[in-house]
């Protein structure tokens, strides 16, 4: 039996943007779209060009590279047409492939918050999708708050989407705006919508208001959508939206749906997405949820007991699927097997190629799990992977040694009288035996670091000349005065335009972020195949 394709649309860009405390830069979203690409999504909604410096600058030009790049936007205003509309031609004029306009489509709204007529609405969605279609773009209508205007006025509700759907949408999605609809009415709206848009053309957006995005999707796709769109770790305003990182393994894994539907996800990309969950988390700089589903740390994890002894003889008995499907681990017994699996996985995807029978894996494991255990989360750092890695296989040269640093930090007034804070920072590296000492200032301990690091290195200096700290983040992982600090470090080569993540991990924040910024020089160095 052939099976019926559903598409992945990804909205953490521009929907999950307006959670609270969330404001992505347009570096964090060239990094987020990459996470996406590498899951495996159709669509990727990057943001609403025109509306604010940081969106215009992202969709200057194309950010994907198999994904379909989306632009949001509002459909046209009452009373303008779409050639007059200076908001429709920004999105219109982006560097897209597609174009997601969101319309109202319940009455009350078109009332109160648009101030239009009924009849004004439907013209600005069919003049709307017209255009973007002219514009060479697949174009897509989002419908604002369409489950509780079906509710309200279900013939009104119904020819938004016939009237998307006569204009050429490729896509008419049905939004639970407000996230209070329940599965059982999703499933019979959905059926009722098929009576006017056929579901090949229909998808389903929902929030999680009430804890039911995920099975709300899962139902609309019962019922016949086959968009679903969603959210990393469902982020989202207000409870957020439906989350993919749990959809996604739910539509590959459960045969209710698998043996019916497939996605663009392979099973290579599906044992990925614990660590892209967890990379996603840390740009956010957050902790992930120990409880996700599929993706969490005690997602397979179980106490000592009968569970325990159960799972000892088969998995199967409390594992709904198995941890590796999904890159995550078992908790019960620590499988030196299980453990090298993964590390072979993940040495593979940054490009080392070692054979499972090499002894050194064994120590390198070991490795791994001793600076997890002290803080060190990998997820979001490939490159101090990869050094921690090389170097326990012997593979990378020694550029130089830091025989020490120090900071200070100085208030004093300055020539005409002001209060400022200096930051002084000197470091001494020994380089083929001889010892090079440098001194800077800087905006703060960290950039004064930064810049005595890299202010002489001798004979490697041209190699760095390049190298810029991009993004600094700084993670608590415990309370207390002895917290330990977690930094993650953004690096950027700006001859080559490549980007990269280094970690470090110490109770002194200075210190921890010294070892973020040593490993971003020494990765540098090494991915210049300097001598």
């Amino acid at each position: 039996m052939t099976k019926e394709r559903l598409f992945l649309f990804d909205t953490t860009l521009r929907d999950g943007a307006q959670t609270s405390g969330v404001d992505f830069s347009v570096n964090e979203k060239v990094v987020v779209a990459e996470l996406l690409e590498r899951l495996g999504v159709d669509y990727i909604e990057g943001g609403y060009p025109g509306a604010n410096p940081t969106d215009s600058e992202f969709f200057s030009e194309k950010r994907t590279r198999k994904a379909t790049f989306t632009a949001f936007g509002m459909t046209k205003r009452a009373g303008r047409s779409a050639a007059n509309d200076p908001g429709l031609q920004d999105v219109l004029s982006a560097s897209s492939d597609a174009c997601c306009f969101v319309a109202k489509a319940w009455d009350y709204h078109v009332r109160v918050a648009l101030g239009c007529t009924n009849e004004e609405n439907l013209d600005s969605i069919y003049e709307t999708v017209t255009a973007a279609v002219a514009a060479g773009k697949e174009a897509m209508i989002d419908c604002e708050h369409f489950f509780d205007g079906f509710k309200a006025n279900p013939e009104y509700a119904l020819n938004c989407a016939r009237t998307a759907y006569h204009a050429g949408a490729r896509w008419i999605v049905l939004c639970d705006t407000n996230g209070g609809t329940l599965p059982d009415e999703i499933f019979d709206i959905v059926t009722k919508v098929q009576e006017v848009v056929p579901g090949t053309h229909l998808g389903i957006h929902t929030h999680d208001d009430t804890g039911h995005a995920v099975a709300n999707s899962l139902a609309a796709v019962d019922a016949g959508v086959r968009q679903i769109q969603g959210t990393l770790n469902g982020l989202g305003e207000r409870c957020g939206n439906a989350n993919l990182i749990t959809l996604i393994p739910t539509l590959k894994l459960k045969p209710a749906f698998s043996d019916r539907f497939e996605i663009g996800v392979s099973d290579a990309q599906l044992k990925e997405i614990t660590s892209i969950s967890h990379a996603f988390d840390e740009i956010l700089n957050r902790s992930p949820d120990r409880q996700a589903p599929y993706v969490g740390e005690t997602a397979f994890a179980t106490k000592a007991g009968i569970h325990a002894s159960a799972i000892l003889k088969d998995p199967q008995t409390y594992e709904h699927v198995a941890p590796e499907s999904v890159g995550n681990q078992r908790r019960v017994l620590v499988s030196d097997q299980a453990g090298k699996s993964n590390l072979l996985g993940e040495l593979a995807r940054v490009g080392i190629e070692v054979d499972k029978s090499d002894p050194r894996l064994d120590l390198l494991l070991a490795k791994v799990k001793e600076r997890e255990a002290e803080g060190y989360a990998y997820e979001a750092a490939d490159a101090s992977f990869e050094l921690l890695a090389r170097r326990e296989l012997g593979e990378v040269p020694r550029y130089f040694a830091v025989e020490s640093f120090r900071v200070m930090v100085e208030r004093r007034f300055n020539a005409i009288g002001d209060l400022v804070t200096v930051s002084e920072a000197v470091v001494k590296v020994d380089i083929d035996g001889e010892t090079r000492m440098s001194v800077a200032e800087g905006n703060g301990p960290v950039n004064a670091l930064d810049m005595a690091l890299r202010k002489d290195l001798g004979k490697y200096q041209s190699a760095i000349d390049g190298l810029e700290l991009i993004d600094y983040k700084v993670r608590i992982l415990n309370g207390g005065t002895g917290a330990v600090t977690r930094v993650l470090i953004e690096s950027q080569d700006t001859v080559t335009h490549r980007r990269w993540f280094t970690i470090g991990v110490s109770s002194n924040i200075v210190d921890a972020s010294f070892q973020a910024l040593v490993d971003s020089i020494t990765f540098a160095l090494m991915k210049a195949n300097v001598a």
